[in-house]
């Protein structure tokens, strides 16, 4: 087994063909809020809509995650287009198990950039980070089973449905289901941009 490359410290954005991928800043609120005050954005996620209080209260607070060590430690990344500078979406990265060299994935995005390989360019710019640079073994996504556009997301990721719980968790007054999908280093492909 080959240990991952922890401590990793984020200090230089990630980049593709067109999507620079960088740590969020209270200058992206209004572009955060835009999509976070969604009813059909957060539909799936662990939060309800957010004000713009609220957008700008947890940018300072992701603004601070910039090291990943240990369980827990996060990237919260703007995901922004080269070509204008807009801020159309967030990606999530976090250490799942720093012993077992699992990292975890989530998305976010505006639903004006939908079907534009937008969230696939920029999620598996990350897959790139976790398994090139960091040295994981795998990575995995949690997700809302009926999320039909993450569970797409995902296997055009090359992630395979791993497992499905049943009732595991009380999500916004209801019993709801959790999906996860993996991927392992072996397993991933890198395209190009």
């Amino acid at each position: 087994m080959v240990a991952a490359a922890l401590p990793f410290e984020f200090t230089t954005p990630l980049t593709t063909e067109r999507l620079t991928l960088r740590l969020l800043r209270e200058a992206d609120t209004d572009a955060v809020h835009a999509y976070q005050s969604r009813e059909d954005v957060c539909r799936y996620l662990l939060f309800e809509p957010r004000t713009r209080d609220e957008v700008k209260a947890r940018l300072a607070v992701h603004a601070t995650h910039t090291r990943l060590e240990t369980d827990g430690d996060y990237l919260q990344l703007a995901v922004e287009r080269t070509s204008d500078g807009q801020v159309i979406g967030d990606l999530y990265f976090t250490i799942k198990s720093a012993e077992n060299d699992c990292g975890e994935i989530g998305w976010s995005f505006h639903p004006d950039f939908n079907g534009q390989g937008y969230a696939t360019e920029g999620a598996r710019r990350v897959l790139e980070l976790a398994f090139d640079t960091l040295g994981l073994h795998r990575v995995i996504a949690e997700l809302d089973p009926r999320n039909e556009r993450s569970i797409a997301l995902c296997r055009r990721l090359g992630m395979r449905e791993e497992a499905y719980f049943v009732e595991d968790m009380w999500f916004k007054g209801d019993w709801a289901d959790t999906g996860i999908y993996g991927l392992l280093a072996r397993e991933f492909r890198p395209m190009p941009y």
